[in-house]
């Protein structure tokens, strides 16, 4: 599935908000690596070198455009790096002090496997946080999925959405921290987002959740079922006299590992 790294970040604002609410709860003095699993294009992470500029920041991610992108602002940071692996062949470092996930776990089937193990790796101090959608029952997500279930779109687009198993709930991930001996916090937060122009709700789910669609199908294809998604979505979100109001939840865990100085 290829990314499309000018579509991700449109809408930026909203899209990089929980991020900074995300990484304002890990409270390292003075990592030593920091790496931010899930990188996208980069600009993201970028912030994170500039917060802790004494520290080698490493940004991850498995898309070659993405990385193309990204690779422009490690120009300018001697600190920033990125490199092209599966985040579920990803391990840490006995260096790594910080492990951000902001918004790519749900891609990974198993990721909690992942992040039991990935836990009882990173040594005693260090801190993990992670952000997920906690959406994939909205009528944005669930729309989707009836939609590519129905005919004729079934035979094309059997099993390539995910549903609610994609991700735990915050009392899931707390759990899985609390068990490998960190100080942890999970909570939720849904956004309430106003945003413009036609079809705007379409407009998101483009940047990521539909990329799974728009990569199985024709582009002929590609173009009837946004059509058809696209009608059913003004009737689940209707425009107002300020725009259109889209709910997004997001799934939030942060913890250090007990001992060391963090």
């Amino acid at each position: 599935m290829k990314w499309d790294p000018v579509k991700y970040v449109q809408f930026g604002d909203y899209r990089n908000r929980p991020f900074f609410d995300l990484t304002a709860r890990i409270l390292a003095g003075h990592p030593a690596k920091v790496v931010d699993l899930g990188c996208g294009p980069g600009n993201l992470t970028a912030t994170l070198s500039d917060r802790w500029p004494g520290a080698e920041v490493v940004g991850v991610d498995s898309s070659a455009e993405m990385l193309a992108k990204a690779a422009r602002l490690a120009q300018v940071r001697p600190s920033l790096r990125f490199e092209q692996t599966d985040i579920a062949d990803w391990a840490p470092s006995p260096d790594t002090d910080v492990v951000v996930s902001n918004a790519a776990l749900q891609w990974v089937p198993g990721h909690q496997d992942l992040l039991r193990g990935w836990l009882a790796a990173l040594r005693p101090g260090a801190w993990f946080a992670l952000q997920v959608p906690g959406n994939f029952d909205a009528p944005s997500h669930a729309l989707m999925r009836e939609l590519a279930s129905s005919a004729p779109w079934a035979a094309k687009l059997g099993g390539v959405l995910r549903g609610r198993e994609s991700v735990g709930e915050p009392g899931d991930y707390l759990g899985i921290m609390l068990d490998a001996g960190y100080l942890a916090d999970a909570w939720e937060t849904s956004y309430q987002q106003v945003l413009p122009g036609p079809d705007p709700v379409l407009e998101w789910v483009r940047g990521t959740g539909l990329r799974p669609v728009l990569a199985a199908l024709t582009p002929d294809d590609a173009k009837r079922f946004e059509t058809e998604y696209a009608s059913v979505l003004r009737d689940a979100y209707p425009q107002g006299p300020h725009g259109t109001v889209f709910p997004f939840r997001r799934i939030f865990a942060v913890g250090r590992k007990d001992g060391g100085n963090g």
